[in-house]
């Protein structure tokens, strides 16, 4: 059998997993956030955070 190969370690490593519960509004506003920015959700998670510390 042969061994897996691993990838390339990543440059921005994320070792915290995060879940939240969001109603329909506001699923919606992500989504819609998302889809104009071209983003993942988890993507659009961070910015809303970031945009919390540079307020």
């Amino acid at each position: 059998m042969s061994k897996k190969k691993m990838g390339r370690p990543t440059t921005d490593p994320k070792p915290h997993s995060l879940h939240v519960r969001v109603n329909d509004k506001e699923l919606k506003t992500l989504d819609n956030y998302c889809e104009k920015n071209n983003k993942t959700r988890a993507q659009g998670v961070r910015d809303g955070i970031n945009a919390l510390e540079n307020k």
